[in-house]
């Protein structure tokens, strides 16, 4: 077999990949999740007591460690749509400022220890439904993302599928805040991860199918 079939053999199935736009991507993304969140206080969804929320230290928690968080995953995420970067030492950091985040909402607030009592703070029925929603509101972000790594050509799909992931759960969870009726950090810690980590884990290991290479 000479060299130059065997090149045309290798090559004969790979599709063009359009040149990479950065902030074209940003722009795509910090429409939709703009558009999104202008749609969530025009629906009325947002908790009515707005100024008493504000002066509770765990609504400024969530505001600032889901904003951070969404912001570096999804950076981070669009960087790797191109072939040349490799997400995984993002991925590490990112880690640490989630632990981080976590530890400082737990120190909040305390609060009961007991079985008893920590059970009655989880309220699972309602943690359950907060989950649910945090999981519908990360959709439409996910949805996005996952048509820009389609055009893209990241070479750690199942990293890149991570980082899309906790970039549209931590925007649904940033949403939820403005309507969740609940500020012990207990109960936040738990919920937004489940509801967070259910979403990164579908992205995790549904959008890499979609990646054409």
């Amino acid at each position: 077999m000479s060299y130059d079939s065997l090149i045309n053999r290798l090559t004969e199935d790979l599709k063009p990949v359009r040149r990479r736009r950065l902030g074209l991507d940003v722009m795509i993304i910090a429409v939709i999740c703009a558009v999104e969140l202008g749609l969530f206080f025009a629906a009325g969804f947002a908790r009515s007591n707005m100024p008493a929320m504000v002066q509770q230290p765990t609504f400024w928690w969530r505001i600032v460690s889901l904003a951070l968080i969404s912001l570096i995953s999804g950076a981070l995420a669009i960087l790797s749509f191109n072939p040349t970067y490799s997400p995984r030492r993002g991925i590490r950091w990112l880690a640490l400022i989630i632990a981080i985040c976590i530890v400082f909402g737990l120190c909040i607030g305390a609060g009961p220890l007991g079985l008893d009592a920590i059970i009655r703070r989880l309220n699972w029925q309602n943690g359950v439904q907060c989950a649910g929603k945090m999981i519908a509101l990360s959709l439409p972000p996910l949805i996005g993302f996952g048509v820009l790594m389609r055009r893209g050509a990241p070479t750690d799909r199942r990293g890149t599928a991570l980082l899309v992931g906790l970039a549209a759960a931590a925007w649904g969870a940033f949403v939820f805040v403005f309507a969740c009726p609940f500020d012990d950090p207990l109960y936040i810690t738990v919920w937004y991860s489940v509801g967070c980590g259910i979403v990164a884990l579908i992205s995790r290991f549904a959008l890499p199918r979609l990646a054409r290479w």
